[in-house]
């Protein structure tokens, strides 16, 4: 079946316009000096532009404020909120509450969406998403942290590890085992539950990370979050008891592709600054890209970059069609080939900049920094090519090798080509 990645004229436009209210809007503010909640103040302007032309929160529904796009739209937006990580809340589109929001959307019940989902989405409540715990590596079914049912209330303990956003957020979203039953179906033992942070019992430890090892308060602070008898009443229960790894597969579907399409927005921005860097920049009697070896890495980047694009557009448009469960093998594929381009890309952009790229004045170094994650976060890269591998040797079947293959080649070929089997010399 023919791909097709093409959208309305109208929707070109507004792309268009992103492509400059970014640019013009947007990347000033990564000069400023702002703590969070000053960032926060200094956006709202912004936002209420971006409410005006159409494109608020765009993965949500119309019924819960959005446009109800579709994943290729949203891919082609995400390509644009990349190039600057302070481009997505301006847009309503930021990681961990727009994935959030979404699962309320989805899964939450209306009382749930007025409490928790509806402030969320007007930027009045921040929230995080609690779903890792160290040790375990890529494997959830794993998890520790428990849920127990007491009268109208459930009772959470456990520890996550590396939950963004927790230390400033109002609420979790809470991943946590809820039957610890023998032999029951790991799929179906775990749910999710919403737990505002000032809950009794809620405790966290701030992490500092290679891209972040001194949060500014504008970043996104990283933390070890803590459940000691943290007790929530059984309304906070999001979606059905058991549920978990069915809501967790809808919200990861779709950010992974969020996520990869931002990386071709870094990869962009990145490249943009390498071919300006190249054709203005003279040493040992040219220009940077007069030289064989700029010229190299400025045709591998663009083939490398566009390769990544159109596969993560591929994924977009097969989810569209078919749904995120019957996407996951171009969902996982783009995760493993999308991380190293984006690494790739900013390596060569650094390298062509020099000691002025390796510097802050320039928004490369931490670009870099940051990219490194992509390799394991949402899952590590070498869980995402096992999965790819498993799911396309399903389609084959085994059979037998023959020892002496020519002799069998021979036959096929009698049978299928018989008027040309005297003068032929197949083997």
């Amino acid at each position: 079946m023919a791909w097709d990645f093409s959208t309305e004229p109208e929707f070109e436009q507004q792309l268009e316009w992103m492509r400059t209210f970014v640019r013009e809007r947007i990347y000033p503010l990564e000069t400023l000096d702002l703590d969070w909640r000053s960032y926060r103040e200094a956006i709202k302007p912004l936002m209420e532009e971006v409410k005006a032309q159409g494109l608020w929160a765009a993965h949500l529904g119309p019924e819960h404020g959005g446009q109800g796009y579709g994943q290729v739209k949203l891919g082609l937006m995400h390509e644009i909120l990349g190039g600057s990580d302070l481009a997505p809340p301006v847009f309503g589109n930021n990681a961990p509450d727009s994935g959030n929001s979404e699962l309320i959307a989805i899964s939450g019940d209306p009382d749930q969406w007025e409490k928790w989902g509806q402030p969320l989405l007007d930027g009045r409540l921040y929230s995080a998403f609690s779903m890792t715990e160290q040790g375990t590596g890529s494997d959830p079914k794993q998890f520790t942290s428990t849920a127990v049912r007491d009268g109208d209330e459930w009772v959470i303990n456990g520890t996550k590890w590396l939950v963004g956003n927790a230390a400033r957020s109002d609420f979790h979203i809470v991943m946590v085992r809820t039957d610890t039953s023998e032999g029951a179906d790991p799929y179906r033992t775990m749910s999710m539950f919403i737990v505002p942070t000032d809950a009794p019992g809620l405790s966290m430890r701030d992490i500092g990370l290679m891209h972040e090892p001194e949060s500014n308060g504008l970043n996104h602070q990283h933390s070890e979050v803590f459940y000691e008898d943290v007790r929530v009443p059984a309304e906070n229960l999001l979606g059905d008891e058991g549920g978990a790894f069915v809501l967790a597969q809808k919200r990861l579907g779709p950010g992974r592709i969020h996520h990869c399409m931002r990386w071709v927005g870094v990869c962009r921005r990145a490249f943009d600054a390498m071919c300006e860097r190249a054709v203005s920049k003279s040493v040992h009697g040219s220009l940077l890209s007069e030289k064989q070896t700029i010229q190299n890495w400025i045709a591998d980047s663009a083939a490398a970059i566009e390769s990544a694009r159109l596969l993560t557009l591929h994924a977009a448009w097969t989810m569209d069609r078919v749904g995120a469960s019957n996407a996951r093998t171009e969902i996982a594929m783009i995760k493993y080939a999308g991380a190293p381009v984006m690494h790739e890309v900013l390596d060569k952009a650094i390298q062509i900049h020099g000691s002025l790229g390796y510097s802050t004045d320039m928004p490369l170094e931490q670009m870099y920094r940051w990219s490194r994650a992509a390799r394991f976060y949402d899952g590590p890269d070498e869980v995402h090519r096992v999965t790819v591998a498993k799911r396309i040797l399903r389609n084959y079947e085994p059979r037998d090798v023959p020892t002496d293959h020519i002799p069998t080649r021979r036959a096929a070929a009698e049978k299928l080509y018989p008027q040309y089997v005297s003068s032929s010399s197949l083997v």
